[in-house]
C-alpha cells in the first residue's frame, strides 16, 4: 500500500502546499483551455518549452502541480489540490436512481425518421462557419442508411438532447454532486437533457428503437469550460446493429443537428439460428400480460446491461467525463424484469412484480465515476495526463458518496465503471458474499459467489445480486473500493478489506463509497438466482478462418500527441487514424484475436465494437480464465504484461467499427484502430463531417487487413 501522496495532495497538506498547487493548477488550466479552443497546438507548446516530447506539461514551478514543491523538503510530488467543500458530506444524501427516458410513439418525432440521412438544409450558426447545412449529422447516401430499416422498422422512439447543466424540472433537482456543493454551470457539465440524475433507456427484444439525439451544445468551441468538444458521436456499447448506428468515432455531428440512431434489438444469429422464431427460449415480453412473443436468433446471445456514451475522435475522455454517459437495459423472455412470472423461461432475477416487464424496484443501475472539481466547485479535468486522469471524489449516479435504503431482501445491481481511467474492485464492508450473475452486457453461464469482485476496468459492467435479508432493519453496510491507484496507468495495489477501511491509503477513492441502510421489506421476495443462467453459444462447428494479434503499448520513443499505439500481427506501432482499415473480417466468419499488453506496467481494458467474444485463454491458457470471465464479453482487461485470446463470429450487419483501449485517455492519444466488415476489397469511404455537410475522403487499408 502506498504511503506517499501522489496524484492528489493528502488531506492534511499544509496551506502553503495547497496554495502553491492551486496556483499551478490555475496556470495550467489556462494552457489547457487554449489548447481545447484550438488557439494553440501541442506543437506550439513544445516549441515554447511548455510541454515535453511525451506530451506532458514541463516540470516548471508555478505551472505544473506535479513537480517538487517549493515548500517540500523531499522529492515527493506536490500533487493536485483536493476537491474542496466535501468535509462531513459522506453518506449524508440519498442516492438518485437513474432517470428513465420516456418511450414515445415513433409518430411523435418531427421530422419522421427515414432510412437515408435527412439532408434537409437549415441555417448554420456563424460560430460554425455560417451558410447552410443538413439538419441530420448522419452521413448521407446508401452506405450510411439504416441497415434493414424495412425489416426492423422502429416501434418506439426515445428523444434526448446533449446540453449544459441545468435544474431538472422533473423533481426540481439542481445539478449538484451534493446538495451542499456548488451547482455545476452549463459549461462545466454536458449531459443528456442537461440534467441529473443520469439517464436510463429501457428496450426489449423484438421491439426496434429509434434514439434521436439532439446536439444543443454551444456552437462556439471556446464555450466549453476549458475542456470538451461540442461535436459528439453516440456509441451504444455493444449493440448488435450496423456501423451507421454504432457511434463511429469519425461520424460526429454538430450543434444544431440531430442524429437518428436505429437500434433494432435483435439476437445475434437472427439469419441463421432459429430464423423462424420457434425456440421458446428466444422471446420478447408482452407489455400488459405474462406472455411473450418468440423471436428469431440464438437465445444464447441474449444481452442485458448496456450503456451509451460519446465517442468523438480525440475527445472521448473529456466528453464522457463532462457527462455524456447513460445506461441501457435490454429485456427478454429470459431476463424480463418480473421476478414473479414462472413460465419455465423467465430467470426470475430480482426486479419487482407490478409491471409485466422492466420492473426496477429491486433492479438498480449504479454508474460509478471518480470526479474532481476546482476551487470554485466546477468540474476539473487535466488533458495533459496522457497516462490517465484520476479524480479524488467518488460518485454513484452523479451523487457524492450517497446512501441508499434497501429492503431486507435480494437486489440486483447493474454496476458500470463509467470512469475515464480508474479501475475499481468492490467488496462489502462486512466481507459478506455477493453473487455475480453478469459480466459486461451478458449474463454468465452460471452465477459465481464472491466476497470480492474482480478488478473492474473502464466500461466493464458487473451484474451482481446482494441478499440483504441477512441484515436486520436499522443496520448499515457499505460498498468498498479495494483498488488503489497512484496514477492513471492502472491499478497499483489490490488492498485487503481491512487496509481499505483503515483510511491510510493515499488514494482518496479507496474505501467506502456507497452506504446501504436496511429497512423492513413489506412485500414477498419472489426472486431467485438459478444455477444456470445463459450458456455460451456453441461455436465449435464454425471454422476459424483467420487469427490476428494486436499489441497495445507505448509508441517508440514517445510522441508529443500520440504516445499510445497498436501493433497488428507483428507490424509497427500505429497511432489512431479512423481512415485506415486495419482488419477486415468476412461476414458470417469466425476469427480468433489475441490482444497483448506491450508491457511497461500499464493495464489496458480493450473494447471491440459490435460483436461479443468468448475468452479462450489468458496468458496462453484457458485455466487462467476465472469463472466470472467465462461468459461473453466486450471489454477485456489485459493486465500488466498479459494477453487475452478471444473468438468472435461476425453476423447480420456491416460497416466500419473500431477497437480501442477504454482507458479513454489512451484511446484519445491514440490507442484505437478501425476494422471493417463485409465490403470485400473495397473499404467504405471515410466521413469527414462539417456543419455544412459531410464530405468523404479516401480510405487507406493495410495490405494484410483482408
Amino acid at each position: 500500500m502506498s504511503s506517499q501522496p501522489g496524484f492528489f495532495l493528502p488531506s492534511n497538506a499544509s496551506r502553503a502546499r495547497v496554495k502553491e498547487a492551486e496556483g499551478a493548477r490555475r496556470n495550467r488550466l489556462e494552457i489547457v483551455k487554449a489548447l481545447s479552443h484550438g488557439a494553440v497546438s501541442r506543437r506550439d507548446l513544445f516549441k515554447w518549452g511548455l510541454v515535453t516530447g511525451a506530451g506532458l506539461l514541463a516540470p516548471i514551478h508555478g505551472l505544473n502541480p506535479f513537480v517538487k514543491s517549493a515548500y517540500a523538503d523531499s522529492n515527493i510530488p506536490t500533487g493536485a489540490p483536493r476537491s474542496p467543500g466535501t468535509a462531513g458530506l459522506d453518506f449524508t444524501q440519498p442516492m438518485l436512481r437513474l432517470e428513465v427516458l420516456p418511450r414515445k410513439p415513433v409518430s411523435s418525432l418531427t421530422p419522421a425518421p427515414t432510412a437515408l440521412s435527412n439532408q434537409t438544409l437549415q441555417t448554420v450558426d456563424p460560430a460554425l462557419g455560417g451558410g447552410f447545412g443538413p439538419i441530420e449529422g448522419r452521413p448521407p447516401g446508401p452506405d450510411w442508411a439504416h441497415q434493414r430499416f424495412d425489416l426492423f422498422p422502429p416501434q418506439v422512439a426515445i428523444e434526448a438532447t446533449q446540453e449544459g447543466a441545468k435544474t431538472n424540472p422533473n423533481g426540481n433537482i439542481p445539478f449538484k454532486f451534493h446538495s451542499n456543493l456548488p451547482a455545476q454551470g452549463p459549461l462545466a457539465m454536458w449531459t443528456f437533457n442537461g440534467t441529473v440524475p443520469p439517464k436510463l433507456v429501457l428496450g426489449k427484444y423484438g421491439q426496434p428503437l429509434l434514439f434521436r439525439h439532439h446536439n444543443k451544445l454551444p456552437a462556439d468551441v471556446s464555450q466549453n469550460g476549458g475542456f470538451g468538444r461540442n461535436t459528439i458521436s453516440t456509441h451504444e456499447h455493444n449493440g448488435h446493429h450496423g456501423a451507421e448506428n454504432d457511434g463511429f468515432t469519425g461520424a460526429f455531428f454538430f450543434p444544431g443537428q440531430f442524429y437518428d440512431y436505429h437500434w433494432p434489438i435483435i439476437l445475434a444469429g437472427h439469419d441463421t439460428i432459429n430464423p423462424q422464431g420457434t425456440d421458446i427460449m428466444a422471446g420478447s415480453p408482452h407489455d400488459n400480460d405474462d406472455g411473450y412473443d418468440k423471436v428469431p436468433g440464438d437465445w444464447h446471445e441474449t444481452m442485458s446491461t448496456h450503456w451509451f456514451h460519446d465517442h468523438m475522435f480525440s475527445f472521448t475522455a473529456q466528453n464522457v467525463y463532462k457527462g455524456n454517459a447513460a445506461m441501457y437495459n435490454i429485456y427478454s423472455a429470459l431476463d424480463r424484469g418480473n421476478e414473479e412470472i414462472n413460465d419455465g423461461v423467465n430467470l426470475r432475477l430480482p426486479s419487482g412484480t407490478a409491471l409485466s416487464w422492466h420492473n426496477l424496484d429491486y433492479d438498480v443501475n449504479l454508474m460509478l465515476a471518480d470526479k474532481a472539481w476546482d476551487q470554485d466547485g466546477q468540474l476539473y479535468f487535466d488533458i495533459f495526463n496522457l497516462d490517465g486522469f484520476l479524480g479524488d471524489a467518488m460518485t454513484v449516479n452523479a451523487c457524492y458518496y450517497p446512501f441508499f435504503e434497501v429492503e431486507a431482501r435480494k437486489y440486483r445491481f447493474r454496476i458500470l465503471n463509467g470512469s475515464v481511467s480508474r479501475f475499481f474492485k468492490i467488496a462489502l464492508s462486512d466481507g459478506s458474499p455477493m453473487i455475480q450473475i453478469g459480466n459486461d452486457g451478458n449474463l454468465l453461464p452460471h452465477p459465481v459467489v464472491l466476497t470480492q469482485l474482480d478488478e473492474q476496468g473502464i466500461a466493464e459492467r458487473y451484474d451482481i445480486v446482494i441478499d440483504f435479508s441477512r441484515y436486520t432493519p436499522g443496520q448499515k453496510v457499505w460498498m468498498v473500493n479495494l483498488c488503489e491507484h497512484e496514477d492513471g496507468k492502472g491499478p497499483k495495489d489490490e488492498l485487503s478489506l481491512s487496509q481499505a477501511l483503515s483510511g491510510k491509503s493515499s488514494d482518496p477513492c479507496v474505501g467506502k463509497f456507497l452506504e446501504f441502510r436496511i429497512i423492513p421489506s413489506p412485500r414477498p421476495d419472489y426472486s431467485q438466482v438459478p444455477a444456470t443462467l445463459i450458456p455460451n453459444p456453441d461455436l465449435s462447428n464454425i471454422p476459424v478462418v483467420r487469427e490476428r494479434t494486436f499489441e497495445f503499448g507505448r509508441s517508440g520513443g514517445g510522441s508529443d500527441s500520440a504516445p499510445w499505439t497498436i501493433k497488428t500481427d507483428g507490424g509497427g506501432g500505429l497511432a489512431a487514424d479512423f481512415s485506415r482499415v486495419t482488419a477486415a473480417p468476412k461476414a458470417g466468419s469466425r476469427e480468433v484475436w489475441t490482444l497483448k499488453n506491450g508491457g511497461g506496467g500499464w493495464d489496458h481494458p480493450i473494447h471491440i465494437h459490435f460483436e461479443e467474444g468468448q475468452i479462450l485463454a489468458r496468458n496462453g491458457s484457458f485455466n487462467n480464465v476465472p469463472a466470472w470471465e467465462r461468459g461473453r464479453k466486450d471489454v477485456y482487461r489485459l493486465k500488466p504484461g498479459g494477453s487475452v485470446t478471444i473468438t468472435m463470429q461476425f453476423r447480420e450487419f456491416y460497416g466500419m467499427f473500431v477497437e480501442h483501449c477504454h482507458n479513454t485517455q489512451h484511446e484519445d492519444h491514440a490507442m484505437l484502430l478501425r476494422w471493417e466488415l463485409d465490403r470485400g476489397l473495397v473499404p467504405l469511404p471515410t466521413p469527414n463531417p462539417t456543419p455544412q455537410g459531410v464530405e468523404f475522403i479516401d480510405t487507406k487499408a493495410l495490405k494484410d487487413a483482408f
